[in-house]
């Protein structure tokens, strides 16, 4: 491929770039499914011959994140989100067969996806390859171009795929755009003909905002405060297993991670108990651990430190699972149980995005889902139970982004089923056939046969036409 691409990390080279990959949007509107497979395939050689190389990156970047973590969590579900939209993508591409009304027969009708063009696509921190390749492997599978905005958190890893992407890529096809604050802001400003922003809710709002100078459809997959629920009768220690499995992957800096969990009273000190087992096992020596990850830099570390001080200075028990932190200069924050929390608390109010989780009961399960609904919706919900009525009753009864039962994390790694929030936790889907269509202008046409009775409705208007407008409007 074309080793031509330019570094595109200030305002110019931004301009330059969208410019040259929106043109060529423009001079190639079919993208035929032959290069949409070209393109998916690069991305997954990309990433697949890279792994070594995108893992060092990421490690870097956050300071620490173990190499098994960073296969599992976005090297897996990247490669496997791209080999199901290979599979699938003869199907999704066909033009649809939509039925005709009996008054415009024998005419028929039909729908045809198309490539919306040149897309954005802003990328944050805690995922930095797999929040880029999903989105791109829905966009290229639509047949669209692309620019990726890479957080300026993650500086290393930007630079490492900006470097794979001018290996198997053509410069109008994907840049990769690094830089500041100042260059994102200018990124989301372009009149792209869809942008796709993850990262917290506040910077979505500003993206809106952005974006809606120039009418840019927007996709916003967001946060939020995401509840765990254990209900009556479930066996504590395997919902403590699985919570603090979701909650400590990647140190809790995951937009679905449990944000709290609602316990049935009389259960917190069994829970604390499993707790510490799981921790104990999991990551002994958490300051050494090589499988334990950092906070990604000393902002977020002092702002998770400051939501402790926040709730121990309102009266909330805080009890940490693993001793011998390292402190700042390692950013190994081990994961904390905060007991007794209230709402005026601030890690009660913030999506908490790090290894701290709230521990409040209920005497009703309703109460819980009261506590709940009375809240932003949340982009994840996760529930323990056994009770297959008690299930339907929970689904029905409260609204989420997804649902995983009995587990935690798992519904994002499904293929097939959709992803994305609802209201302040996001807007729009993508992941599979729903990225796909995301990404699709579904264009509907209708093709008159040349027998057709539509003359009878043209001026001027007789008693013909008041007959036959009597038969419509019946």
């Amino acid at each position: 491929m074309s080793v031509s691409i330019p570094l595109v990390n200030d305002q110019a080279g931004l301009e330059a770039a969208f410019t040259r990959v929106h043109q060529a949007s423009r001079a190639d509107l079919l993208a035929p499914l032959a290069e949409r497979r070209r393109r998916l395939d690069a991305l997954e050689a990309l990433v697949h011959d890279n792994i070594d190389a995108l893992c060092a990156a990421v490690s870097s970047d956050f300071g620490h994140r173990s190499p098994h973590e960073t296969r599992l969590l976005e090297i897996f579900p990247s490669l496997e989100g791209i080999r199901h939209t290979r599979r699938h993508l003869a199907a999704w591409s066909k033009p649809r067969r939509r039925p005709v009304s009996l008054w415009f027969q024998p005419g028929r009708a039909e729908v045809r996806p198309q490539p919306l063009g040149c897309v954005g696509i802003v990328t944050p921190w805690n995922y930095p390859i797999y929040l880029a390749v999903g989105p791109l492997t829905a966009a290229f599978a639509a047949g669209n171009r692309a620019l990726v905005k890479m957080s300026e958190f993650t500086p290393s890893t930007a630079t490492v795929l900006a470097e794979l992407t001018r290996r198997y890529f053509t410069a109008d096809e994907l840049v990769i755009v690094e830089g500041d604050m100042a260059v994102a802001e200018a990124f989301v400003r372009l009149p792209f003909d869809h942008l796709l922003f993850t990262g917290s809710t506040a910077v979505g709002r500003h993206v809106m905002r952005a974006a809606a100078d120039n009418l840019t459809p927007v996709t916003l997959e967001l946060g939020g405060k995401s509840p765990a629920i254990v209900a009556p009768g479930y066996p504590i220690e395997k919902a403590a297993a699985r919570i603090l499995a979701g909650k400590c992957l990647n140190a809790g800096q995951t937009c679905i991670a449990p944000d709290y969990v609602f316990l049935p009273s009389g259960q917190e000190q069994a829970f604390i108990d499993a707790a510490r087992r799981i921790v104990a096992t999991s990551y002994p020596d958490i300051a050494r651990n090589p499988d334990y990850t950092a906070v990604v830099n000393a902002r977020h570390y002092q702002r998770l430190q400051g939501y402790l001080d926040d709730a121990r200075g309102k009266g909330a028990r805080l009890l940490v699972l693993a001793e011998g932190s390292g402190g700042e200069a390692s950013r190994r924050l081990p994961p904390t149980l905060i007991l007794d929390p209230n709402d005026s608390m601030r890690v009660m109010q913030d999506e908490i995005f790090g290894p701290l989780l709230p521990v409040l009961t209920y005497d009703r399960l309703d109460d819980a889902l009261a506590y709940i609904n009375e809240r932003d919706r949340p982009l994840a919900l996760y529930l323990f139970d056994d009770d297959r009525q008690r299930i339907r009753h929970v689904l029905d009864h409260t609204i989420a982004g997804g649902v995983t039962i009995n587990d935690t994390i798992l519904h994002i790694a499904q293929e097939n089923l959709p992803f994305g929030g609802i209201g302040p936790s996001g807007m729009g889907h993508y992941h599979g056939h729903e990225g796909f269509l995301t990404f699709s202008k579904l264009k509907p046409v209708f093709h008159q046969s040349r027998i057709n009775a539509i003359g009878l409705f043209n001026p001027p208007y007789g008693k013909l036409f008041e007959r036959l407008i009597k038969v419509l409007l019946r």
